[in-house]
């Protein structure tokens, strides 16, 4: 039986990824916490075991008896060779059969962005493993926008008028799940996208269809967007991360759509505006 270490286990994906795996009679699911303690772990019945990518006593005791890694990259950790190696070194002395590393679509074209780094040195080294390539996160508008969506009821995005093929966490979830329980994907680079490619303004119209309020697209200037976001007291390394992908997006590179979720999953990818209802009250901030 597969003993799978999911990192990030509390974000989008990852807590996603438990609730799956726990739910199945054929895998060991161990959630990797930055906090020790972790109320909806317990109610799941799932292992936690302490895991921090800057210190390394955790590595070990994380790893014992585990034969497949789940993992992201934390947002503030931007320098691979110096916040992620020494992990990546760890997984390769302990033996794994695969690890899973949600990477960003089009990366091998862009050698400068952080998640291009962490896969070729996974690739270096020589790790089985398994890349999953999705456009930008649905959730993104959930975490980074919503103070924006919510107060402002404004897109606060600098996308220009370049498309995005969104795709909601969940279904990258679930494609993680699967490439973990079929061996036909190791090795394999999997761009996952959802199912159209829209604007900004699109998607304003569309919350504002599905939210019943106005919502706008004000469409700052990378410049501007830099400068709000780190007036709001963002790390700088995490808001350059995030003013070089919208710049990628405003170069076009955001608007591939694919079909690969269907193919994985059997059925369709979850469409903005379901997203958005599923949403509803989080956008609008009722309690």
């Amino acid at each position: 039986m597969d003993k799978i270490l999911v990192l990030g286990s509390t974000g989008n994906i990852g807590w996603p990824i438990v609730k799956q795996l726990a739910a199945s009679d054929d895998v060991a699911v161990v959630a990797g916490v930055y906090h020790a303690e972790s109320a909806k772990m317990k109610q799941l019945g799932v292992e936690t075991r302490h895991f921090d990518f800057l210190d390394v006593s955790t590595f070990e005791p994380a790893l014992k008896g585990i034969n497949k890694v789940f993992f992201v990259r934390p947002p503030e950790l931007a320098k691979p060779e110096r916040d992620m190696k020494p992990f990546l070194t760890a997984v390769r002395n302990h033996g794994i059969d695969q690890v899973v590393f949600i990477s960003l679509i089009g990366v091998e074209k862009n050698p400068m962005v952080p998640h291009r780094k962490i896969e070729r040195m996974i690739t270096e080294m020589g790790l089985p493993h398994t890349f999953i390539r999705p456009s930008f996160f649905m959730q993104n508008l959930t975490s980074t926008h919503l103070q924006d969506i919510q107060q402002n009821h404004d897109l606060f995005v600098p996308a220009g008028r370049s498309k995005t093929s969104f795709i909601d966490t969940r279904d990258i979830a679930a494609v993680a799940v699967a490439v973990m329980q079929d061996p036909k994907y190791l090795g394999q680079a999997l761009e996952i996208t959802g199912p159209e490619a829209i604007t900004y303004q699109q998607a304003a119209g569309i919350m504002t269809k599905e939210l019943g309020v106005q919502i706008t697209y004000s469409k700052p200037s990378l410049l501007k967007f830099r400068h709000t976001m780190i007036q709001r007291g963002i790390k700088k390394g995490f808001v350059n991360v995030m003013v070089m992908l919208y710049l990628i997006t405003q170069l076009g590179n955001a608007k591939t759509v694919n079909h690969t979720v269907e193919k994985v999953l059997h059925r369709p990818a979850t469409s903005f505006a379901e997203f958005v209802r599923d949403n509803r009250q989080l956008f609008l901030n009722l309690k």
